[in-house]
């Protein structure tokens, strides 16, 4: 049985949730791990530790919610622009806010010659559109809202609320796993020669300590599996919705056509952020492309898809006249 659109809201609401709790959680117990380990305290000691860390992420996930997608413009150096600016770009957006039932969202700017888009925000009511100067300028305007018109679906599914906490936690365990490495750099040495000097306490801290090298090395895992299981379908659903907003696949098909050819470098993603555009923006001859898979399904087939429905509706046409 085909999902439909409240299936969609219903399961991406799911998943936020889900996801704040299960970062609150992971959160909390990395912190334990890592306090027992950095003190050589009893893991009764560390309750408190556990507690102030639950805080802390409690904290965290609702920065997440509250002001992450004013923390992914601001990484993205996305800027506000007015009607006055582009007329014709508000005139797209317009066209497909009608058409989808949503309020408008505001528009950014990314100042950049790559060509990419994204969509963030909390829900419809507060959604952002954001775009970069270089796709401005290279696409016409059935292929600009070919573009719009998935990212827009981005925002009606309630995709964007998921992708917005995905990308300010996954940051936040990066940036955790990433220090306490850094930590086992400089004073692990001095931790492992004190607990090699105290009998039982030792072992148990030897312990701790390959408990907390485990917590350090999956959280950035854990964080790019969920970017890859929750990005692949959500964007052949929008490539979907976006047909069904427009209805000509050629624009959205065309549009990720010359994305495609694009060689252009986009400076301002990041692994965190990366799911979240439209297309992949770390290109396969960049160093930090390699050894990622990739947070997007192959253009090759969500442009066969595309123009698959594009024939189907041909077809339906002939047999109707």
């Amino acid at each position: 049985m085909p999902r439909t659109f409240r299936d969609l809201i219903s399961e991406n609401r799911r998943k936020s949730t889900l996801l704040v709790v299960g970062f609150m959680a992971f959160f909390t117990i990395t912190v334990y791990v890592f306090t027992l380990y950095a003190t050589g305290a009893d893991a009764r000691a560390g309750l408190v530790p556990a507690l102030v860390g639950l805080g802390i992420g409690a904290l965290l996930a609702f920065f997440s919610y509250e002001a992450g997608a004013g923390a992914i413009l601001a990484m993205s150096g996305a800027k506000p622009i007015k009607k006055e600016d582009d007329p014709q770009l508000y005139n797209v957006v317009e066209e497909l806010s009608i058409a989808a039932g949503l309020p408008l969202p505001r528009i950014y700017l990314i100042d950049d010659t790559a060509m990419n888009a994204f969509a963030t925000g909390r829900g419809p009511k507060n959604a952002v559109v954001a775009i970069t100067q270089g796709l401005r300028d290279r696409l016409n305007r059935d292929e600009l809202q070919g573009v719009l018109a998935h990212e827009m679906s981005h925002v009606r599914n309630y995709d964007i609320r998921f992708a917005m906490l995905l990308a300010v936690m996954v940051g936040l365990l990066a940036l955790l796993a990433d220090g306490f490495r850094r930590w086992m750099w400089w004073g692990g040495a001095r931790r492992r020669s004190s607990s090699r000097d105290s009998g039982g306490a030792g072992a148990f801290m030897a312990i701790i300590a390959i408990f907390a090298i485990i917590f350090s090395i999956v959280a950035p895992i854990l964080g790019k599996l969920i970017q890859l299981a929750a990005s692949r379908e959500r964007e052949y659903l929008a490539d979907a919705s976006s047909v069904e907003l427009t209805r000509n696949p050629e624009g959205l098909a065309s549009a990720l056509e010359k994305l495609g050819k694009d060689q252009e470098v986009l400076e301002v993603a990041n692994r965190a952020t990366q799911h979240l555009y439209i297309v992949n923006p770390f290109k396969p001859f960049e160093t930090r492309a390699r050894g990622l898979l990739s947070t997007h399904p192959p253009l090759e087939e969500r442009i066969r898809r595309l123009r698959a429905l594009e024939g189907a509706a041909g077809r339906s046409n002939s047999v109707v006249s």
